[in-house]
């Protein structure tokens, strides 16, 4: 679900959460002192893990629909860029694109409707042609929610101990696995709020 995470400025960011109780800056380090980490452990909301925000967290991202309506709750993930149902849905490979809760016989009328929309852009008559627009919005409103694409994320460890509090435990499964992936990231317990 989560693949090629990169994480910027995380020892910069232990450097500069030193900075209040600093009065010179030269010789901080990014060790992990109990203070910092106290801090990145205070409840949400509290303004004390502010220092969480500037640890930039960049990966790609594969899930459904379904998910991608709820992500798109947050205002604070950026979409970088995405897969695009509206550029491309007629090219996918559809026996690798649905999730396994999605019906065969949707996937199968989708099939049914791609290959008849490529067929017409091919070889089919001008008249047929003229229906291609009406005929790719069919295919565009029927694809189910359990189709799935990839968009590159931006946002920072304060965000996502935000949305890890918010969905550990959803019923939609991508969120829980997206969770979990987050319990991987270094100093994951400022995400997860466990030791």
């Amino acid at each position: 679900m989560i693949s090629n995470v990169k994480i910027y400025g995380l020892e910069e960011s232990i450097i500069g959460a030193k900075y209040p109780m600093s009065t010179s800056i030269e010789n901080l380090t990014s060790d992990m002192t109990k203070g910092i980490h106290a801090l990145g452990m205070s409840e949400i909301g509290s303004g004390h893990d502010n220092w969480l925000n500037g640890p930039t967290v960049i990966f790609d991202l594969t899930a459904t629909n379904k998910f991608w309506v709820e992500m798109e709750r947050y205002h604070f993930i950026d979409f970088i860029s995405s897969q695009s149902t509206m550029h491309r849905i007629t090219k996918f490979d559809l026996s690798k694109t649905y999730n396994k809760y999605v019906d065969p016989r949707m996937i199968d009328i989708m099939q049914e409707k791609i290959n008849e929309y490529n067929h017409i852009l091919e070889s089919g008559s001008e008249e047929e042609k003229k229906n291609l627009p009406e005929l790719y919005l069919s295919i565009l409103y029927s694809n189910p929610a359990g189709f799935t694409l990839t968009a590159k994320m931006r946002t920072n460890y304060r965000q996502l101990k935000t949305i890890y509090r918010q969905r550990h435990d959803h019923r939609l499964p991508e969120w829980r696995e997206l969770c979990e992936e987050l319990k991987k990231f270094p100093y994951s317990e400022f995400i997860t709020m466990e030791e």
